[in-house]
């Protein structure tokens, strides 16, 4: 940017302090920090002397954001973070001012969290199995290989092998009997999915045939709905152990021994260990951004940045993950927790009901609250060990400790591949997130658009693509979303029960949700509402669960619109285009196309099973397309749910109006940056 003044040379303080000179400049142009892997803090930010960290480039930009636009230029190459960057309200533009973090255009500027592994060599011959030496004591949950993120060493184990007991496993198959003897069994874990739920539990020990799993991840895996012991479906339910040496037996797994410092994994077919680039990620998030309510960050934007290699380490604990859907889980014990779990809460209890309001979300690599005027534009976010981006989510999702108020949020033309969780999470789900305690928490005017997103949602399944819990005016629109286990874009959450007066599906004695402290029946509506979906190109995702949706729905969404969206190839489990599930009200689905669909291309869930059948109404489904599947659900005058004018076409002999829609489903103008 020769045409952007850049920051002077630097004086020397009494003291022997460094400071920045700024020149002067009455019109207040922008200023420009240079940084580069090639530069040195003891550089003064200058093009011919930039600085190397971004720690530094940091420092620099709050001494001069009071009366210029700052943008921080970051040279090519790979900025490898020591700890995650912070950012609080100094870091923002300040008196309307703007602070731009900006990579080189067509280059590849990466805030890694990794450190390379190199010096490999080849320990067993006939298996394929190759070492190499990292830090004693690493112990990440993912590992990037050749540019992509690759699996931990897993078997999967027949259901039928063992029995579900509260303290853990059972091994009723002799053949696996040999559990017992694996050395550090404290590492080993059990995954478990079935129709909507990724779970996740860390075994103690294993004493002859039995598998005693650390508490009370072990407990909270048993309680709920979808359960590890007790799925939905045996039929479609799979479960793995993970994370031991003897289960390395396919191309493309890895396993670490963080006591030896030892690193293993077995190569695909033409990968030459001598040449490969490995990365093993040391930092559980990249980029922290949260101010207070009363003092936000402000207007700060990110562009042409790679975000990548961090690993979300809190799984391997004694919590481990205990899903619920889409990022939320339970953790800590839970209040007067059932004698028989298996029995007695493996479709939902009281003691569970209790802690609805307080399940937790995963933390984001790169995770924002308390801000307002944020901008992701042009930026690549991959090998991440988590959900990609978090907007406003609950406060232990955020390193700073606060959560929520997020504010004219855009994340535009960028792209989010090869992930272990989902791509953007925006929203929390506890009771300051859809009835905010102060109104400076709740999120409003979010635009995610115009972003290709593929390949997510790797190592915890069960979470979207794109998610939104509670939030004003959000607009989703024009993105590409494919190759996804769950739903490619959720809307809502709670499930009708925090929306006035209730559900009735939660009054039910079974579930007794508004019986237990603190769940109460509200008479305003949450923040959830004119949510726009829009001209979004949706396809080949619900790869592994029953449940969801292509585009999924829940509770009351005043202004809600589902519309000109393309949905194509849902053929996987369950089958389902567009679904408008428990307390889904106010929502028009108009003018989208759904192209090959295995079994509904639109359904709604009214709880029919319920007298007086009311958890879902007053919506419009109205001058569709569709080629393959039924439509399911109570359209009734009855509930107020309108559905007409949906055409049925044969083959792809879409009319025109269809075929339009098609044409500009998707990323529109230039694709995403691909570094």
């Amino acid at each position: 940017m020769p045409d952007i003044p850049q920051v002077g040379a630097r004086d020397r303080q009494a003291g022997g302090h460094l400071r920045i000179v700024i020149p002067n400049r009455p019109d207040a142009a922008p200023l420009v920090v240079h940084v580069s892997p090639k530069g040195s803090d003891d550089g003064d930010g200058s093009a011919t002397r930039p600085f190397a960290s971004l720690v530094r480039a940091q420092q620099a930009v709050r001494m001069l954001n009071h009366d210029h636009d700052v943008t921080v230029a970051l040279a090519e190459g790979v900025y490898r973070l020591q700890a995650p960057l912070r950012f609080n309200a100094r870091d923002g533009g300040q008196n309307g001012y703007t602070v731009r973090w900006e990579g080189a255009p067509g280059l590849r500027t990466m805030l890694s969290g990794g450190t390379p592994v190199t010096g490999w060599s080849q320990i067993d011959k006939q298996r394929d199995i190759w070492v190499a030496r990292v830090p004693v004591g690493m112990d990440p949950r993912q590992l990037s290989v050749a540019g992509r993120l690759v699996q931990r060493a897993s078997v999967e184990i027949p259901r039928s092998a063992v029995a579900f007991r509260p303290w853990g496993l059972e091994i009723r198959d002799p053949a696996w009997r040999f559990l017992a003897k694996l050395p550090d069994q404290g590492r080993l874990e059990v995954e478990g999915m079935s129709w909507f739920t990724h779970r996740h539990a860390v075994v103690d020990h294993i004493d002859g045939d039995r598998i005693v799993m650390r508490q009370p991840g072990w407990r909270n895996n048993l309680v709920g709905y979808d359960t590890l012991a007790r799925p939905v479906s045996v039929e479609v339910a799979r479960m793995f152990l993970v994370n031991a040496l003897a289960f390395l037996r396919d191309p493309g797994q890895w396993f670490v021994d963080p006591k030896a410092g030892q690193l293993y994994y077995k190569p695909m077919p033409g990968e030459n260990m001598s040449r490969i680039e490995v990365v093993l990620p040391h930092l559980d998030h990249l980029v922290s951004i949260a101010g207070t309510y009363e003092d936000p960050v402000r207007d700060l934007e990110f562009r042409r940045l790679h975000f990548s290699h961090t690993s979300w380490r809190r799984p391997s604990g004694p919590d481990g993950y205990a899903s619920q859907q889409s990022g939320a889980y339970l953790a800590g014990e839970l209040v007067d927790y059932p004698a028989d779990p298996i029995r007695d809460c493996s479709w939902g209890c009281w003691s569970f009901e209790r802690m609805r309001n307080r399940w937790s979300q995963q933390p984001a690599a790169v995770q924002l609250a308390a801000a307002r005027r944020i901008v992701f534009d042009e930026d690549r976010f991959s090998e991440l060990g988590q959900i990609a981006l978090g907007i406003g989510n609950n406060p232990e999702a955020n390193d700073s400790g606060i959560g929520f108020g997020a504010a004219a949020i855009e994340v535009t033309n960028s792209e989010f591949i090869d992930l272990a969780g989902g791509a953007i999470m925006a929203g929390g789900v506890q009771p300051d997130a859809h009835h905010p305690s102060r109104p400076e928490m709740g999120l409003r005017d979010i635009v995610i658009r115009n972003n290709r997103i593929k390949g997510v949602s790797h190592d915890y399944k069960e979470q979207s693509a794109i998610l939104v819990t509670y939030a004003s005016a959000t607009i989703i629109m024009n993105n590409d979303v494919s190759e996804t286990p769950y739903d490619g874009i959720d809307i809502g959450w709670g499930w009708g029960a925090n929306d006035p007066g209730g559900s009735a599906e939660y009054w039910r004695k079974q579930r007794g949700y508004y019986d237990q402290p603190g769940n109460i029946v509200y008479d305003t509506p949450t923040t959830l509402r004119d949510t726009v979906v829009k001209g979004n190109r949706v396809g080949r995702v619900k790869q592994w669960f029953p449940d969801g949706g292509a585009i999924y729905h829940l509770s009351a969404d005043p202004g809600g619109l589902i519309a000109e969206n393309y949905i194509y190839d849902v053929t996987g489990a369950g089958g389902i285009a567009i679904y408008l599930d428990e307390g889904s009200r106010y929502v028009t689905v108009r003018n989208n196309v759904i192209d090959n669909v295995g079994g509904v291309w639109l359904n709604l869930n009214t709880q029919s099973h319920i007298a007086p059948k009311r958890t879902a109404l007053d919506n419009v489904a109205m001058q569709n397309w569709y080629n393959s599947g039924k439509i399911n659900g109570e359209w009734s005058k009855y509930l107020n749910n309108i559905e007409n004018d949906n055409v049925k076409v044969t083959g792809n002999s879409w009319p025109i109006e269809a075929r339009k829609i098609i044409d500009s489903s998707g990323v529109r103008g230039t694709s995403p940056t691909r570094p």
